[in-house]
């Protein structure tokens, strides 16, 4: 694949300017490697990519919050971020209804009139029952996790929108489990660090990049022959069966479109997320980006315009833009042979949510990178 090494070559090429590219690059060049990035898009972040408008710091591919409890992972973000303490507490809108994310003790006061853990837990323990075998479907699954109240309001209607399919028609797996709180805490995430950077993510991993070589607007497969050329090993974060031009098959995944629209007023929402959980409304959610930092701007003034971006959830078809792998039995069967290529490409790493067919976090994506690095620099 590639020719003899001169004193113009890269030791790694670099492919995808996202978290895992950039993170990968930077200890690369840290360990004094000859670094090359291309992205096919005009700008470095991948779907973490954040760009301002009216002052605020829009999340182009959808909402990014940090969080995790792995301190490596808090401290190597630190390193080229400041994070504010913003904490996630979605609030779910089921036709007009708004009730509390995650299943706590609010939830359960709107459900039921309930005011103790006692009495919650008694109504869902009781609909439970309902399910007396071995889930078989992730309507089955969702019953006897939570209940049937539950499941019909905030679990539903979401999840089918999400999917494209009747939840009768997913697997159980999707849902192994649903946080259910027996307090009156709204903080969906149950991780000791979280927070969005400061600026924005873009400036996050403009900061891991500098000093980095990168190209925007190349397409690594439209050019496979020049780039392979001129790099002793490639990482590749794109999708690993477009790397092989889908000679075996195309994996599934689900895409995700917005809908944007800024306006003249302070807020729309009054919180950054909002959840649609009845199957009527075509969105998803409703994202109102400001909240993710307090609706200030960096110097602590009150944002005068708001902007908001509406979800839909759709099956994803060539051209649109990859989000969320579909980790059925059929694809992962199909992802298992791709990844039996992949491994005989000898000076090739896959890596990340396309590279590796896996729905990744983001503090999953820097756990994974770093134990790459490890391995191979």
């Amino acid at each position: 694949m590639l020719c003899e090494r001169n004193r113009n070559m890269y030791d790694y090429l670099v492919v995808g300017a996202g978290l895992y590219g950039a993170i990968f690059a930077r200890e690369a060049a840290d360990k004094g490697k000859k670094v090359l990035v291309i992205d096919k898009r005009p700008n470095v972040g991948g779907n973490i990519y954040t760009e301002k408008i009216e002052g605020i710091n829009v999340h182009k591919y959808g909402a990014h919050i940090f969080h995790t409890n792995n301190r490596e992972v808090w401290d190597y973000v630190n390193r080229y971020a400041e994070f504010n303490r913003f904490t996630n507490s979605p609030v779910a809108n089921y036709k007009g209804e708004i009730y509390s994310l995650p299943f706590n003790m609010y939830t359960f006061n709107k459900m039921w009139d309930v005011a103790t853990p006692e009495e919650a837990e008694a109504i869902i323990a009781k609909q439970r029952e309902e399910i007396d075998h071995e889930p078989t479907n992730l309507e089955e699954q969702a019953i006897s996790l939570v209940g049937r109240d539950i499941y019909e309001k905030l679990i539903k209607g979401y999840t089918e929108k999400q999917w494209g399919r009747d939840c009768k028609d997913l697997p159980a797996f999707i849902i192994k489990r649903l946080p259910v709180r027996l307090t009156y805490d709204n903080n969906y995430f149950n991780a000791k660090y979280q927070g969005i950077p400061i600026g924005g993510y873009t400036r996050m991993i403009e900061n891991i990049l500098k000093g980095i070589e990168v190209e925007t607007e190349v397409d690594f497969l439209e050019n496979r022959e020049h780039y392979s050329s001129i790099a002793e090993n490639i990482v590749y974060t794109g999708a690993i069966d477009a790397y092989f031009d889908y000679k075996l098959g195309t994996l599934e995944y689900r895409s995700v479109r917005f809908e944007n629209e800024t306006y003249d007023k302070p807020s729309f929402q009054g919180n950054a997320a909002v959840n649609y959980t009845d199957r009527e409304t075509p969105w998803t959610r409703i994202i109102e980006h400001k909240w993710f930092e307090f609706g200030k701007d960096e110097e602590g003034n009150d944002l005068p315009k708001t902007i908001i971006s509406r979800e839909f959830s759709s099956e994803w078809k060539p051209g649109d833009e990859p989000y969320y792998p579909v980790n059925d039995e059929k694809n992962s069967s199909l992802y298992g042979e791709y990844k039996k290529l992949a491994d005989a490409e000898e000076k090739v790493i896959f890596g990340g949510r396309l590279g590796e067919y896996k729905y990744y976090d983001m503090d999953t994506t820097i756990e994974s990178v770093l134990a790459k690095c490890r391995e191979v620099l």
